[in-house]
Order: structure tokens, then sequence, then C-alpha cells
């Protein structure tokens, strides 16, 4: 039952008494029962416009979930983990290896694919800090390198 049907109800039920309307009482029952009716009227209101808010956040939201899997592409905000130990599929792809870097500004850690380390940077998505990779110096190769290494590319 409705609010708005308790409060018919209720103004049945004081209309079946057959009060006479010119007394204190019953004009202080009726005002009672009007500003009943109005509450119900009010709370119904709000509670339809609560149900379309909720619509809108739910699409909202969806949408925004949209645009991170976009935006967010190769970097691993999917959990606080330590990238070596997760197994969440977020942070491993079979085609790709992700790894965790550490900002030297606001010392937060962000996942970044092997193709973004190899780009040489990427801006930090916490405080827009350029972070600059540096391969050179890691292959212990001599001169005649035949691995897949940085110092190849040189």
């Amino acid at each position: 039952m409705t609010l708005s049907e308790k409060i018919s109800y209720i103004r049945g039920l004081a209309d079946g008494l057959e009060l006479d309307g010119d007394k204190k009482e019953v004009k202080v029952l009726n005002a009672i029962i009007e500003l009943l009716d109005d509450m119900a009227l009010a709370v119904e209101s709000t509670e339809e416009l609560y149900d379309e808010l909720v619509e809108h956040v739910d699409a909202i939201d969806e949408d925004l979930t949209y645009l991170e899997e976009d935006f967010y592409d190769d970097e691993c905000d999917c959990c606080d983990c330590d990238c070596d130990d997760c197994d969440c599929d977020d942070c491993y792809d079979d085609d790709e290896a992700y790894y965790e870097v550490t900002c030297g500004k606001c010392e937060e850690q962000i996942c970044v694919s092997e193709d973004v380390l190899l780009e040489g940077e990427i801006t930090c998505p916490n405080c827009g800090e350029l972070l600059e990779f540096d391969f050179s110096g890691l292959c212990d190769c001599d001169d005649e390198c035949d691995c897949d290494c940085c110092c190849s590319e040189e």
C-alpha cells in the first residue's frame, strides 16, 4: 500500500466517524490529514526523481567504464598490486609484458607496457611528471652484439 493509499484510508476512517466539521478537534484532524496528504505527494515525487537520478548515474558509470578502458589501456590501475605477483587479467596480456614503474616526483607506482617503456618516456598519470626511460648501458654485450636488446638499435 502506497503512502497516498494509506492517507486515503485514514481520510475514509475520519469521514466514517461523521464528526461535526465545525468543532475545533475535527478541524485539527482534517488539517493533519491534509498535511499527511501533501507530505505523501512530496515523498512520491522525490522517489520518482531519485529513480531518474539512479538511471542517469548508472548510464554515466557505464560511459566512464568505456572511457577508462580506452584511456588507461597501457596502464594497470586495476588494483594496488605488485605487477610481478598479480594474477589479474588487467595486469597481464598474453602478447605484452607489463612493468611496475615508480614516479620520482610523487613516488606513485604505475604499471606500463613494454611498448611504452621502449618509447622512452611517459607522463605520470598522477602528477604529470615526465618519466624518461634510458636502457643504454644495460647490455653486457661486446661490440658484436647479436642479441635483441637496446644496444643493437643504436
